[in-house]
């Protein structure tokens, strides 16, 4: 699991997907709060969140792949959403094998 998490190729299953999804969540929630209460400099803020969101969108590419979809596709209103519970495809696909083993 979290295995090359900054690179937009290959797939990940939902376990993984979730939990990038609430990392980042927790981080972005940490880091606003921070800046409200003065803690940090916002251009440290700026430097914590750029990585943070390439993960996120590196993840959200891979899951979006594990469903033999484009990484763009994550873009989509409430794409997201129905990432978090959607299955896997069976087999391998173009994006690389099924992570479930299946």
């Amino acid at each position: 699991m979290f295995k090359q998490s900054f690179s937009f190729e290959g797939r990940i299953r939902r376990t993984e997907f979730c939990l990038s999804f609430l990392a980042y969540n927790v981080i972005t929630l940490f880091v606003s709060s921070s800046i409200q209460e003065r803690e940090i400099h916002p251009i440290m803020a700026i430097l914590i969140l750029i990585p943070t969101g390439w993960f996120l969108f590196a993840q959200g590419a891979k899951r979006c792949h594990d469903r033999d979809n484009s990484g763009w596709y994550q873009f989509i209103p409430l794409y997201g959403l129905w990432m978090l519970f959607a299955n896997s495809n069976y087999g391998s696909n173009r994006y690389g094998l099924n992570p479930k083993g299946l």
